[in-house]
């Protein structure tokens, strides 16, 4: 009987050890894999500076010759973050795949490990014990891969979370009492910004007229935005212009606009108050949701629209907040409008506005 259990045991712990084999083959391909994955981090987070390095020289130089430059360097940076996005998302998707082979050579394990136990029973006490021992030496082992393991699972589960379609929702409001705005063209411009973008398929751009405060919450619920952007005027009392139903204007504090943004969707994670005077408004909100844009004195027609246009279309392009932020305000000074200073980014704390990505690559 013992020559038969024995025989058993060198069988199964042979497969094992060929599992185990397995097992660490496969763990040091996925180290190689995060060694892959930080590589290509610190090349875009070296090129982020670059980047930034010559937006920053642009903006304080005069000299065409220079902002030209810069300009183009600017853009080529531009291509290879993109580039760098594309073979992080590959690594991603190989890490994913890595783990659950790790996962799947772990249950094979489990499995004649459990075979072994069945048999071990009939063995002496001195057995038993040894086998335990074995037992506590393949958990510990298994413990230690738990946290080299437990940041890739988060990422990956970061990277589920983005939506594969969003519904940006503008909101737009024009009293008859107040100075005409353009805000038709502005709507246009950014229609027409997002259908040019790469993932012009997973952006929804809905439009929402002559807005008085009862539409508010009605259009949220009825269209589940990703982003509620608001165009329109604003007061220097942080008050946005929404209108009457006879066309004349109506006051909204900025109270009111946090409790409205507070009882939105829980799928609400950026507000963009195209406004005048919307900086308090848009630090307000930021306290509970991922990110908002106000603009800290009043902005013109022109500025709004370009701004915005570029912003949105940035974001089609899978690119993150920050980055689209960045590159709507660097066409402002590309069109020669000094205005690049008055749209302000803010993000809830704990955001990282170089990571808020809110359209899937």
């Amino acid at each position: 009987m013992n020559s038969l259990i024995n025989k058993f045991n060198i069988s199964n712990m042979a497969t094992i050890d060929s599992f185990r084999n397995e097992y660490a083959r496969k763990n040091q391909e996925l180290a190689k894999l995060m060694e892959d994955k930080a590589k290509e981090q610190k090349k875009l987070s070296d090129i982020s500076i670059k980047s930034n390095r010559a937006s920053e020289e642009m903006r304080r130089s005069k000299n065409q010759s220079t902002i030209n430059s810069k300009l183009r360097d600017i853009t080529k940076y531009q291509g290879d973050s993109a580039k760098l996005l594309s073979n992080l998302a590959t690594i991603e998707s190989k890490i994913a795949k890595k783990n659950k082979e790790l996962n799947e050579t772990q249950k094979k394990i489990d499995r004649e490990v459990v075979g072994i136990e069945k048999k071990q029973k009939q063995e002496g006490e001195r057995t038993r014990r040894d086998q335990e021992q074995s037992f506590k030496s393949i958990n510990d082992t298994l413990s230690s891969h738990q946290t080299f393991h437990h940041q890739t699972f988060q990422e990956l589960r970061s990277l589920r979370e983005i939506p594969k379609k969003i519904v940006v929702l503008f909101l737009a409001s024009n009293p008859i009492d107040q100075q005409h705005l353009r805000l038709d063209e502005e709507a246009r411009a950014i229609s027409e910004m997002i259908k040019k973008a790469k993932h012009r398929d997973s952006v929804q751009f809905e439009t929402c007229w002559a807005v008085q405060p009862i539409d508010v919450l009605q259009a949220i619920n009825e269209h589940d935005p990703t982003i509620v952007h608001f165009s329109g005027h604003g007061s220097d009392n942080d008050e946005i212009v929404f209108q009457t139903n006879d066309g004349q204007t109506k006051l909204v504090s900025k109270e009111a606009i946090v409790q409205t943004m507070m009882a939105s969707s829980e799928n609400l994670r950026l507000v963009f108050f195209n406004t005048c005077y919307s900086k308090n408004q848009a630090i307000a909100v930021a306290e509970h949701i991922e990110a908002t844009i106000g603009m800290n004195t009043s902005i013109g027609d022109e500025a709004a629209r370009i701004f915005s246009s570029q912003f949105y279309s940035s974001i089609s392009f899978g690119l993150s907040v920050k980055k689209s932020f960045d590159q709507a305000r660097a066409l402002l000074m590309l069109e020669s409008i000094d205005e690049e200073n008055t749209p302000e980014l803010f993000v809830n704390v704990g955001t990282n506005p170089d990571e808020l990505i809110l359209v899937s690559p």
